[in-house]
């Protein structure tokens, strides 16, 4: 007679020698459904390393992380199957095309509703190198696994089954579980799993450890040489975790994690299993992002404290995964939700006056800033606020492997969990903890969906919360409100409100003298304006919005004094370095900078600026700076404003003037000031597609000091103004990138149009093939007899626009002239002719020797007027340190000859070197936006 459980029984022999684990396996899998079938799905996620196309690699590559790439064959993980059989007779299967990870199993006897299939699997595992995913084999052989044996996929009418991302995010059904580990007696077995018996075997050194679980999902393994885990017995369940301690005192420890236990299963309710396994890498996937993370030195908060949230955080991630059956690739909002809903509930509890800084808010100088004054949980909010103000958040219900990494990590699970303290507050508060409470009584080892979640709560409510999940969790809708007018009577306030967004959420208004809250009500959502009148209650200033539950994009315009216009006007405040913004003030910042260049020499300086940590509209900066070589004022100054549009294409518009004074010779300065607009675009529908396009305009005008000694030439006109204007289009990705774009130049006794386009692939075999193709011509040139300051450059453009970051830009001999830009003709010998003054064509291309050396050869076509079109080449080792950043040319064969036996060979080794921090960043963000 057939049950309703699902069944898996795993002898597993782990072969140490090979990295590899046998497997025998059995699964009985219930046909909950009203379906027949004759075909069902398998999940092998051990099966997603093998190539190098796989899912998980591309996921890999999209994040620009080149570590699989590049591994060693041995270092990937896969699975050879031998067998699958029913009732001992093999079956036909094949792994997916598109999906290597997941096996299509034809039965040999159709499953009919409400019946057990039963199929028994013969199965290697060739395990891989845990500097991956941090699961696997680690460099000192310890083996650190999940999603290590082949699982049933689920089917409740369709079936959900999908690749590995490394997103932790695996859909498996709640079985009964028998694993029997044999596995070398030098090694310590780490299991959530309950332990039934450990035999050792006196003949080959080797022990076999049984372990069941009745309706579990995971079944985290983990041999160590050295056991580094920790045993706490609570009053609520059973803790072994290996999370780092802090320094603390196992009594310590102790108090700590029966609180944190006790917090749980008062909240959630009681923890179905014996025991739960806390892990290093658990919390490294998932740590407690933010000021926590700092060196031991600079650290702003207590151990206890510190050793609380991380055993916190990452208990209520392993409850909620092993008890709450949710489908987590499309429906990880609600886990994501009720976990950081608690750990702000958590705080609000125990740690009430907690602040974002910790003990720097207490220190002289910090306590200035705004952010001392912030609250420990205002990072939620905060940190989803980052990508909302960047017009880069993404709907909380969207599937997981389509979010940004900053947004499935940090931004949605905030904005979730803020969202539920949202509702709560407009539902009267204290409603949502029994909410929740009952959810997961109701729900616990029962699968369940986001729906089911959205019907419980408006079950338990009379409001109408619809907004809360077709606006707030079914889109990236922004909320901003505006009290735009109030007319005072006798005894009433007639209140306009403006919500500036479109959407149905609610907002609060509260009435407020002397900083204390007078009243508070909800305004029901509306679009457009709303007018409502309230009591005269001798108010000084009215509020939305005041105890900063909605997460509000401007917090600047949601408050009216009642004592005047004047008493509107926001203070002017000045801060010493970059802060968190104070809606109450109008914010100056001023931080020392320094810049250097060969003219001016290192050159301190102070920089005025509005910019926050969020990101606002309407940004000026001022950057004066003192050239210590020059004893010259030098600096720059802009101011700018972007637009950016909600869901669509054109998501951002920039428009602003820029300027600068700096030399560009010796005691010869420029002045530049350029009006421009930037227009850019992409998808408004998949953030993690990487191509975009861009189109700007500009009006370029440089004043250049002219030598009135003459020792100096000054080439070209000392006053110019250029119209430009550019398009282009790049799809960066770590094996494949692509890049093109075209640009016009009009000005008065010139005009110029050209093109560039670069490809980038990296080959299965780690080979890499570079190719940047690149045609300018003059449109008109009404210069080429008097100079080529204006002229296309074949390897060292004249950057009369001042866009490059030039050490020494007119520098002809020294180190400083070697800096290469590839830029126009992209050459790296110094060739003649070095210039076109009427058009020119060049191919510029590289390939991988051996890591990060390259041959790289340019090829070219240079025509001047009165002159037939001249021949280039050269070719050289390409030293490739850091892509685009940092590189060395190694000039070999050219036009020239066989240049590197030629006298002074040192001075034509070219080099590439960015020194911006804000360049240097890129290198880091890339992954995470």
């Amino acid at each position: 007679m057939a049950t309703s459980q699902n069944k898996l029984a795993i002898d597993a022999t782990f072969d140490i020698e090979n990295k590899s684990i046998n497997i025998e396996q059995s699964i009985e899998y219930f046909n909950a459904s009203n379906v027949a079938l004759d075909t069902i799905y398998l999940t092998d996620w051990s099966h997603s390393y093998s190539a190098k196309n796989t899912p998980l690699a591309e996921w890999f590559a999209d994040e620009f992380k080149n570590t699989f790439h590049f591994a060693k064959e041995e270092d990937r993980g896969f699975t050879i199957i031998n067998s699958i059989k029913q009732n001992n007779i093999e079956t036909s299967f094949n792994r997916l095309e598109n999906k290597p990870d997941i096996i299509k199993v034809v039965l040999n006897k159709p499953l009919l509703p409400k019946e057990i299939y039963t199929l028994k699997l013969n199965y290697i595992v060739q395990i891989p190198n845990d500097k991956f995913t941090r699961y696997g084999i680690t460099n000192k052989g310890d083996y650190n696994l999940r999603y290590w044996y082949i699982t049933p996929s689920v089917f409740d009418g369709e079936w959900h089954y999908f690749s590995n991302k490394n997103l932790d995010d695996a859909f498996i059904p709640k079985s009964d579980i028998s694993l029997k580990i044999n596995y070398p007696n030098n090694f310590t077995l780490i299991s959530e799993l309950d332990e039934e018996s450990t035999e050792n075997s006196n003949k080959n050194g080797t022990k076999s450890t049984v372990l069941k679980g009745n309706n579990r999902i995971n079944s985290k393994l983990f041999l160590n040489k050295t056991n580094t885990y920790k045993t706490v017995e609570t009053d609520f369940f059973t803790v072994e975790s290996n999370i780092d301690q802090e320094n603390l005192k196992p009594e310590e420890i102790a108090v700590i994690t029966d609180k944190v236990a006790g917090f749980i299963s008062n909240n959630l309710g009681d923890y179905p299993h014996k025991k739960v396994l806390l892990t290093k890498i658990d919390y490294k996937k998932s740590p407690i992002y933010g000021l926590n993370l700092l060196p031991d030195f600079v650290r702003p908060f207590s151990d206890t404290f510190q050793y609380e949230l991380k055993i916190l955080k990452t208990t209520l991630h392993n409850y909620l995964e092993n008890t709450l059956l949710i489908n987590p690739r499309k429906d990880q909002w609600v886990l994501d939700g009720i976990q950081t809903y608690y750990l702000i509930k958590y705080v609000e509890e125990n740690y009430p006056d907690m602040k974002i800084l910790g003990n720097l808010a207490n220190i002289w100088g910090v306590r200035a800033f705004h952010a001392s004054d912030l609250k420990f949980n205002d990072q939620y909010n905060f940190l989803y606020m980052h990508m909302a103000r960047s017009n880069i958040d993404q709907p909380l219900d969207m599937a997981k492997d389509s979010l940004l990494k900053f947004n499935k990590n940090i931004a949605n699970k905030y904005k979730a969990g803020v969202g539920l303290n949202y509702l709560d507050k407009y539902m009267d508060g204290n409603v949502m903890d029994v909410i929740l409470t009952q959810f997961l009584k109701e729900n616990k080892l029962k699968t369940t969906t986001a729906n089911d979640f959205k019907t419980h709560i408006k079950e338990k409510t009379d409001k109408n919360i619809d907004w809360f999940f077709d606006d707030y969790v079914g889109s990236s809708k922004k909320i901003d409100f505006k009290i735009k007018k109030v007319k005072k009577t006798e005894d009433s306030l007639i209140i306009t409100i403006k919500n500036k967004k479109d959407h149905l959420m609610p907002v609060s208004l509260f009435t407020v003298k002397n900083d204390s809250v007078l009243s508070k009500q909800w305004i029901e959502g509306f679009k457009g304006y709303k007018t409502i009148t309230i009591v005269n209650n001798d108010a000084d200033k009215l509020a939305l919005n005041y105890d900063s539950t909605i997460p509000e994009m401007n917090l600047r315009n949601n408050w009216k004094s009642l004592g005047g216009f004047l008493s509107n006007n926001k203070p002017l405040q000045f801060r010493l370095f970059k802060d968190i913004e104070d809606p109450n003030y109008s914010q100056v910042f001023f931080i020392p900078e320094f810049a250097y260049n060969f003219y001016d020499g290192f050159s301190p300086g102070l920089k005025l600026y509005n910019k926050t940590l969020l990101s606002k509209n309407f940004l000026y900066r001022v950057s004066p700076k003192y050239g210590i070589k020059s004893k010259q004022l030098v600096g720059s100054a802009s101011v700018s404003y972007v637009d950016r549009k909600e869901y669509s294409k054109n998501y951002y518009t920039k428009y602003g003037i820029s300027g600068e004074n700096f030399n560009y010779a010796p005691e010869l300065s420029y002045t530049s000031y350029t009006p421009f607009i930037d227009f850019r675009f992409r998808d408004p529908n998949n953030l993690r597609d990487n191509r975009k396009s861009f189109l700007n305009f500009r009006y370029v005008n440089i004043d250049r000091e002219v030598d009135p000694t003459g020792e100096f030439e000054t080439d070209g006109e000392p006053k110019y103004s250029v119209f430009n204007a550019r398009y282009g289009q790049s799809n960066p990705n770590l094996k494949n990138f692509t890049s093109w774009n075209t640009d016009l130049q009009l000005a008065n006794n010139f005009g110029k149009l050209s093109a560039t386009a670069e490809f980038r692939t990296l080959t299965q075999s780690n080979r890499q093939y570079n190719l940047r193709l690149f045609a300018g011509t003059f449109l008109y040139n009404q210069t080429f007899e008097t100079t080529d300051f204006f002229s296309f450059a074949l390897d060292r453009p004249t950057d009369y626009l001042f866009d490059y970051d030039y050490l020494g830009r007119s520098e002809e001999a020294g180190l400083l002239s070697q800096q290469l830009v590839v830029s126009e003709g992209g050459f790296k010998s110094q060739l003649e002719p070095a210039f076109a003054n009427q058009w020119i064509t060049t191919a510029n291309g590289s390939t991988t020797i051996w890591r990060y050396i390259m041959a790289y050869g340019d090829l070219g076509l240079v025509k001047n007027h009165g002159t037939n079109p001249k021949f280039v080449y050269d070719s050289g080792i390409r030293l490739n340190l850091v892509e685009d950043y940092f590189e060395l040319y190694l000039p070999i064969y050219s036009n020239l000859g066989w240049e590197i036996g030629q006298p002074n060979y040192d001075q034509s080794i070219r080099f590439i070197v960015t020194l911006s921090p804000k360049t240097l960043l890129k290198l880091f963000t890339r992954r995470w936006y």
